[in-house]
């Protein structure tokens, strides 16, 4: 089956992967491009660094599509750099030094931990390094603790966005039900927002008891080992959010494999898999976040940066919730 075989490709990948002046405003973004009429004939020479978390999940190739057309349009020097894994934290910190040593004008990150990556932050901004922070924010405690200068940040807001695809899974539900949550990594802000969103949507409704929660950091592979473990101490459980598309798919590999039919499941990241999820009714809902739009941005705001000039503290990229309808 086509779930199968995602899951496999997925799991195999895992294995073999080893600032400027700022307002305090916060801008929303939908589908509108940030226009840079004031390009340079001088931005080859700008060396600007993407560090993220994984290529292993779809959602950070499209991050990097996006990227790749900032270059394209402006003609600055982009280097592209993952970890292996998105839990691997301490080879993004060494990706971070590297490019400190290499002298760049401008990472752009997003970082897998919220606290982990701030103290070399540091270092790079010492350095003299233009920093801007895509898809996970830095904790503001320790950017506070660690003298991190304002740094611009860009995303969707998390927690009301997990709040609607949550909130779609609890309109569904008409008698007394079990839920769970399937969290990311728990130091990651982005997956504690995106489970007080799941949280909140699941609590209005009367009739749905939160019975697990439980994090499988991202992974396919741990979403599966931990949907056999929730499963077989709540087999009751009738709805599950996902914190992201990629464990959707692991939970929906035990649910096939396990014949359950009755139980919905809603991810986060619209996926092309999570999409062909929903189409074949294994999955009712994803969200749209805009990956390549974050990773454009990202891109845009640090030649902005460099230049000078003014950006807004947030930019808020527009997240909507994808279903069956959407798909048609």
């Amino acid at each position: 089956m086509y779930t199968k075989r995602v899951f496999a490709l997925l799991v195999l990948s895992s294995v073999l992967s080893a600032c400027g002046e700022s307002t305090q405003s916060v801008t929303s973004i939908a589908n509108k491009p940030l226009q840079d009429s004031s390009a340079s004939n001088q931005t080859d020479r700008i060396k600007v660094a993407l560090i993220m978390k994984t290529l292993t999940n779809p959602f950070f190739v499209e991050m990097e599509k996006g990227a790749r057309k900032a270059q394209q349009e402006t003609g600055i020097q982009l280097q592209v750099l993952t970890a292996s894994q998105e839990t691997s934290i301490g080879q993004q910190i060494q990706l971070v030094e590297k490019q400190i040593e290499e002298k760049v004008d401008a990472i752009v990150i997003a970082p897998g931990d919220s606290q982990r990556l701030v103290p070399v932050l540091k270092k790079a901004q010492d350095a003299g390094i233009k920093i801007v922070n895509i898809d996970n924010s830095l904790q503001p405690e320790a950017v506070e603790a660690n003298h991190l200068k304002p740094v611009p940040f860009i995303s969707v807001d998390n927690e009301r966005a997990a709040y609607l695809s949550a909130k779609y899974l609890a309109d569904t539900v008409t008698q007394a039900s079990e839920a769970a949550i399937i969290e990311g990594i728990r130091s990651a802000d982005n997956a504690n927002q995106r489970l007080r969103g799941a949280e909140r949507a699941f609590k209005e409704n009367p009739k749905i008891k939160l019975v697990a929660k439980e994090t499988a950091n991202w992974k396919i592979d741990e979403a599966y080992a931990v949907a056999q473990r929730v499963f077989a101490e709540h087999p009751k459980i009738k709805l599950v959010f996902c914190a992201n598309d990629i464990m959707a798919i692991g939970v929906i590999k035990f649910l096939q494999e396990t014949q359950r039919q009755d139980v919905r499941v809603a991810g986060f990241d619209a996926l092309d898999e999570a999409k062909s999820a929903i189409h074949q009714g294994q999955m009712l809902v994803t969200i749209d976040q805009q990956a390549a739009q974050q990773g454009y941005l990202g891109v845009m705001t640090a030649l902005k940066l460099l230049r000078n000039e003014a950006v807004p503290q947030q930019l808020e990229v527009e997240a909507k919730a994808i279903t069956a309808k959407d798909l048609k």
